[in-house]
């Protein structure tokens, strides 16, 4: 099987524009969204880098699951709880009792993602390169 982690990288890195352009917008239910697509998308990466496969959409849960010397530290897995939960509440309304996404998403969580997001890509890109 061929090494895709590039590509997987490079939709991590462009994911991550996106959710920035979507903050300026002020769609921050979407860049929250985005935030955890580009983190999701990068540790997809780096697990391919490592020759493996990753499955699922928790991003706290993959980090766990690295090998020992891989493994990030406690503060970037906090990251990842935090994008984990804007997986699904960021595009059904049905996540709460009235409203819609749009209602519940503020500014400051859409920075807090993008700034997660990029400090989980960050971490994979260091990984990737260290294999090199």
């Amino acid at each position: 099987m061929a090494d895709r982690s590039a590509d997987w990288m490079a939709q991590a890195v462009r994911d991550l524009e996106k959710a920035e352009g979507d903050m300026e917008r002020e769609y921050f239910e979407w860049a929250c969204f985005t935030a955890h697509q580009a983190a999701e998308k990068a540790m997809k990466s780096l697990y391919l880098a490592l020759a493996g496969e990753a499955w699922g959409h928790t991003i706290s849960a993959l980090m766990k699951k690295l090998p020992a010397h891989h493994q990030p530290n406690p503060s970037l897995i906090e990251d990842a709880i935090q994008l984990d939960r804007f997986y699904i509440p960021t595009r059904y309304p049905n996540g709460f009792d009235s409203g819609s996404p749009k209602d519940y998403f503020t500014k400051r969580d859409a920075q807090n993602g993008v700034d997660a997001a990029r400090r989980i890509i960050e971490f994979c890109q260091s990984q990737i390169s260290g294999q090199a």
